[in-house]
């Protein structure tokens, strides 16, 4: 009897504890299932909000896409540039600038040339960082003077700038020179194959061996081997993505928080063959003695073992390798890539009009005249004409077809209450927009050398013209890229005629990407004169 009511009672505690069990179990569960509801039904409402930005704040722009923002079609149907300048056209007139989304984060666009001249230069402490992501713990390459803000900009500005100032850049032309000599022995080699030449490869090769030696001090031979280390890793900048465009929408969208998340950009194999490259270079200088009068000695003084920082007295204490690497890199890549597209966006448009190139021929023909048939440092500055092409090339291929800068504060737009910059907010300048403008530019798809005039220059807004940006944020090398252009016409243009071939593309193609460069290169017919 007492065994029966002892079994009787352990069972009803079963029961019991099991009811409990699943009590709690349904209990959990339904905190669980509300705790992820409440948490997706906040981040739709915070999405909601943020996507509804500047329709909540009055201001004319287009509707979003909650994943890719106002680049719907990006890579696949159009490029930024094309992106950028269809909005700017549609805008301009409707105020000093309209909302749009980058990926998935409110941005302006300046519509503006006053306002345009006010953030890059009389406002300028309100806007001099770019606000773009980089993360020098996780993606050091992203540790460089175009992306960091704040405090480590101005060291770094300050620091970095004299390499490439007039002085420092006659210093390299005698290298650059050389380089072009050996481009000419390499066209002449290709041409003995084939007349039609893939001139953007060709001048990758000579603008990688160029930022190579002068910069880095290193001997790229990218002319002498199509497949050397440097130009094929130079090749891969632009092209290799460490994500894609879904999740690197979402780290541009949210820069601070994919820092938070330890992510990254740059591609690991380029990162890992720019940090070797710099390290064997410091090692091979410091073990040899080797000086140079290139950028990679100016890193190197400027390294002394200890990160970027400031001691009591508030003075910069030094770059680590690592941070010399990120500079190295970004020089290496805007060096490179900027000026070949540059000048092959140049030679196709002289192929594509004869008497521009015979003009130019021309001017060079009779200015080394003038010297003994030399070309130096100084009958290249005499070239007037040929400074009307490349402006006029950047003018209608502006390899970045905008530049980022970020309030710092509320911004009241001077005589637009209405229109307010708030702190935090991405600023966009829609270069290739400016530069298209049928009122600033008539017939902006024409290539006219003719409209940069010292006249027409004179009397033009400067900041109507930003293929290198403009105030305190101009890029640092805009000489040495000028010089690097110039020299190789002086050589290509002296000695061969080019003109449209089979293969030339007509109009020429441009990459769906973030950057205006050749889609699928640039082939052009080329004939000894």
């Amino acid at each position: 009897m007492y065994t029966a009511n002892l079994s009787f009672i352990l069972t009803w505690k079963m029961v019991i504890f099991t009811l409990f069990v699943l009590n709690f179990t349904i209990t959990l569960t339904l905190v669980l299932f509300a705790s992820v509801v409440a948490l997706l039904t906040a981040m739709t409402y915070f999405f909601w909000r943020r996507m509804n930005y500047w329709q909540e704040h009055g201001i004319p722009h287009d509707k979003p896409s909650y994943l890719y923002g106002s680049f719907r079609g990006l890579t696949k149907l159009y490029g930024f540039s094309d992106i950028l300048r269809s909005m700017y056209q549609r805008y301009k007139h409707t105020g000093p600038f309209c909302g749009y989304y980058f990926f998935q984060r409110p941005a302006v666009m300046i519509l503006d040339t006053e306002l345009v001249k006010n953030i890059l230069i009389k406002d300028f402490s309100n806007f001099s960082d770019r606000g773009l992501f980089h993360n020098e713990k996780d993606d050091p390459l992203t540790g460089h003077l175009f992306f960091v803000d704040g405090k480590k900009w101005h060291v770094l500005h300050g620091k970095l700038s004299s390499t490439f100032s007039e002085c420092k850049v006659r210093g390299m032309f005698p290298c650059v020179r050389d380089i072009a000599q050996q481009m000419i022995s390499t066209l002449d080699q290709l041409l003995e194959r084939n007349a039609n030449v893939e001139v953007k490869e060709l001048m990758g090769r000579y603008t990688t061996d160029v930022i190579g030696k002068c910069a880095l001090g290193i001997e790229c031979n990218s002319l002498a081997n199509p497949n050397a280390e440097c130009r094929a890793i130079g090749r891969r900048i632009f092209t290799d993505r460490r994500h894609g465009l879904l999740v690197s929408g979402l780290i541009q969208g949210f820069p601070q928080l994919a820092q938070k998340l330890h992510m990254a950009t740059i591609h690991p194999d380029i990162e890992k063959f720019f940090m070797r490259l710099v390290r064997e270079n410091v090692e091979y200088r410091e073990k040899y003695n080797v000086h140079g009068n290139d950028f990679m000695e100016l890193l190197m003084e400027l390294n002394k073992g200890a990160k970027l920082r400031y001691d009591k007295n508030d003075e910069f204490k030094g770059l680590t390798v690592e941070e010399m690497t990120a500079q190295a890199f970004f020089f290496f890549a805007a060096g490179s890539e900027k000026s070949s597209s540059t000048l092959s966006f140049a030679l196709y448009e002289l192929a594509m009009q004869p008497e521009l190139q015979d003009r130019l021929r021309c001017e060079i023909n009779e200015t080394l005249c003038q010297h003994d048939n030399k070309l130096c440092f100084e009958s290249l500055n005499e070239m007037a004409y040929m400074k009307q092409v490349i402006a006029e090339t950047l003018r209608k291929y502006p390899i970045l077809p905008h530049l980022a800068r970020q309030a710092l504060h509320d911004y009241v737009v001077p005589g637009h209450p209405k229109y307010v910059i708030p702190a935090g907010t991405l600023v966009t300048i829609p270069v290739v927009g400016i530069h298209y403008d049928p009122e600033i530019y008539p017939d902006p798809e024409r290539f006219d050398p003719e409209r940069f005039t010292p006249e027409l220059v004179k009397a033009r807004n400067k900041v109507e013209w930003l293929p290198f940006g403009d105030g305190p944020r101009k890029c640092i090398g805009f000489r040495f890229g000028h010089m690097e252009i110039r020299v190789a016409l002086t050589f290509l243009l002296q000695k061969y005629r080019f003109s449209l071939s089979a293969q030339t593309v007509e109009p020429v193609e441009v990459s769906k990407s973030f950057s205006v460069i050749p889609r699928n290169g640039i082939f052009l017919k080329v004939e000894r004169i």
